[in-house]
């Protein structure tokens, strides 16, 4: 009698997700005690649930990490993470260093940027960090039946898949499962190079293949390090926004872990009148332009917001449409901030966005010479 082959256990997508997020934390934190940070850290995520975790990502088989999955299979054997290689983001002398670079052509580059674009790790890197993942990569050949990384072996490289097939295995019981196979994307190795852990699965090429891979102290630096300037960096922009100071302490520091940077060029639409609304805007650096239809349907210049400004949260509050554009005037940073992330996390300084359109209206009425609907601007 033929034995059945052991069905295939998929960790939900969410458990990786709030796995992750705990890592990055703890480990930008640095706590004295892990199981009281812990309960701290989930007992806020109880608290929000039902809403979208800051660096959470959609589910998607693209993105799956073996390692996650094999590590909450292996739980009845799993060892306690040991940070041998403590790294200190705000103590990190080799971060002005010249960076290495590994040379690539156009289209290897540009094939590289959009493997690594939907990587949770790297979503939140603005432009210039994520030219600094793209520099750091080397590109590793690989054939078949090779194995890339072994369970047990300690984590070296993190990988991104160029094309070529493999499969993920873990030793359970003495017998081999497999439990994940990536064809031609994805990405695999993170979990022991932000644990300093063995690795928690084999990955076996089933054809020849090619990938992308970083060496475990450029993956922390460049992870850890800008996680660690963006929550700083975000904490100071907050600090400028008179609107947020109702919030509490924690509360700042979830909306600074939640923003998103987004760069734009000079005349660079942002938002568009009478698009849905997706999310607010915070600006960190440059000018930007607000503009409304005027009766001749020609742009008029309704107001410029620079550093410390926000605009986009009406059409959030009343659920309308953007009743106005936005440009960018010049090189221009700003802090996106989601809808979902805004319905949770904005809530104490929802009575003042609301207070808001009635400054917006009396300033249509100065430009248009009568009072206009503006509930719904931005």
């Amino acid at each position: 009698m033929n034995k059945q082959p052991p069905a295939k256990i998929n960790v939900p997508d969410e458990l990786r997700d709030v796995l992750l997020e705990f890592t990055i934390s703890y480990l930008l934190e640095q706590p004295p005690d892990v199981v009281n940070y812990a309960v701290e850290f989930f007992t806020k995520l109880r608290d929000n649930r039902g809403h979208q975790i800051p660096l959470g990502r959609k589910g998607s088989p693209d993105c799956f990490t073996a390692e996650e999955e094999a590590a909450q299979l292996r739980s009845d054997t799993r060892r306690k993470s040991v940070f041998a290689e403590t790294y200190d983001p705000e103590k990190d002398d080799d971060a002005d260093k010249p960076k290495v670079v590994y040379p690539k052509s156009d289209e290897q580059r540009a094939r590289l940027a959009e493997s690594v674009r939907n990587i949770l790790l790297f979503r939140a890197l603005d432009r210039e960090q994520m030219n600094d993942v793209l520099d750091a990569m080397f590109e590793k050949k690989v054939s078949k039946d090779e194995i890339v990384i072994k369970q047990g072996d300690d984590g070296d490289n993190f990988y991104v898949i160029q094309h070529g097939t493999f499969n993920a295995y873990i030793m359970d019981k003495g017998e081999q499962k497999m439990i994940h196979t990536y064809q031609d994307k994805g990405s695999f190795g993170e979990l022991a190079l932000l644990y300093n852990m063995p690795r928690a699965a084999t990955i076996q090429a089933t054809s020849e293949g090619a990938l992308w891979a970083m060496d475990r102290l450029t993956f922390r630096r460049i992870v850890l390090r800008s996680a660690f300037k963006k929550r700083k960096m975000y904490e100071q922009l907050i600090d400028c926004v008179p609107m947020l100071k109702t919030l509490q302490p924690y509360e700042r520091m979830n909306l600074a872990d939640a923003l998103i940077p987004r760069t734009f060029d000079n005349g660079d639409c942002i938002i568009k009148q009478g698009d849905a609304a997706d999310g607010m805007y915070f600006v960190e650096s440059g000018v930007v332009q607000i503009l409304v239809k005027g009766d001749n349907n020609e742009d008029v210049e309704l107001k410029r917001i620079t550093k410390g400004g926000y605009f986009g949260e009406l059409a959030l509050v009343t659920h309308k449409p953007r009743a106005a554009s936005a440009y960018a005037v010049g090189e221009t940073k700003l802090a996106f901030l989601d809808v979902e992330a805004f319905e949770r996390l904005l809530g104490p300084c929802m009575e003042i966005m609301k207070r808001n359109i009635n400054d917006y209206e009396s300033q249509l009425i100065k430009i248009f010479g009568s009072k206009q609907n503006i509930s719904d601007v931005r």
